[in-house]
């Protein structure tokens, strides 16, 4: 094991805009790097304003790699984050691995990009 990044991420604002404008769909990802030389288990929560978590959501990165995730594919149970609703997402691993966020919003025709790394807990 590599021991590089952390086993629990935060990321309190998530938003997944409810309108695209042009060719380009608005969303939301995560980016999980593992360069351990396992696989790495991961599990999310989704929690809300107004509602319940979704909690369980099953991940898994593959040693020594990436994996890319529209936070909209991302369920449990049947459930799933709806765009237009504000979350957070609680991630956790069995083993270290580094966590960046993005969002893609095309509601206008002058687009934004956002790119930020999770929030770690050390410990």
């Amino acid at each position: 094991m590599s021991g590089k990044g952390h086993v629990q991420w935060f990321i309190p604002d998530g938003y997944i805009p409810p309108e695209s404008s042009g060719q380009l769909t608005s969303h939301e990802s995560i980016c999980i790097l593992n360069c351990n030389d396992s696989n790495a288990n991961l599990k999310l929560t989704a929690y809300f304003e107004d509602r319940e978590p979704i909690e369980n959501i099953n991940v898994k990165v593959d040693a020594k790699r990436t994996n890319h995730i529209r936070t909209s594919s991302l369920e449990s149970s049947g459930k799933n984050i709806p765009a237009g609703v504000p979350y957070a997402l609680e991630v956790t691993s069995d083993l270290p691995v580094i966590v960046q966020y993005s969002r893609l919003d095309s509601t206008q025709e002058a687009l934004a990009l956002l790119s930020t790394m999770a929030y770690p807990v050390h410990g």
